[in-house]
């Protein structure tokens, strides 16, 4: 017998074939949803988990069953790379950024804040394009509530 099981993988796959063949851009479906255009995506992905109505506009938007939202409202598995080292030669890039500056990020947080990490849940981020005559830059802007180490 075949395995009919549905994963919120599955709707992932289906929110991306959607897009593609209606042609649609993630800050559209953003401004419906009411939220980020960088949580939207993130949310669509697979990464977080978005509430009954975030779910039903998500799922109008991209014609998906009412099985389909109810995955969309379940906790995802988060940071669910296929690989230790991304392969993907953008994301490759980031790891690339943090193995060369990620001592230098934790040397000048620990030194303007103390002992604590950047959080990435109390977290939000902005990503533009920026016009340049030598070829247009990408800007990301990540602000993260900062969570210092407690002592017990």
């Amino acid at each position: 017998m075949e395995n009919t099981r549905m994963s919120r993988l599955d709707v992932t796959e289906k929110i991306i074939t959607a897009k593609v063949s209606k042609g649609l851009k993630w800050a559209d479906v953003a401004t419906q949803v009411g939220l980020s255009k960088e949580w939207v995506t993130a949310a669509c992905l697979g990464q977080m988990t978005l509430d009954a109505r975030q779910a039903a506009i998500v799922g109008e938007i991209f014609g998906l069953s009412a099985e389909d939202q109810k995955w969309l409202q379940v906790v995802p598995y988060k940071g669910s790379l296929p690989t230790a080292v991304p392969t993907d030669p953008l994301i490759y890039r980031f790891y690339e950024l943090v193995s060369v500056y990620g001592s230098t990020f934790k040397a000048l947080i620990h030194e303007e804040f103390g002992d604590g990490i950047m959080s990435a849940i109390d977290f939000k981020m902005d990503l533009q394009r920026e016009p340049d005559p030598k070829g247009d830059r990408v800007s990301i802007t990540m602000s993260g509530k900062f969570l210092p180490y407690k002592t017990y």
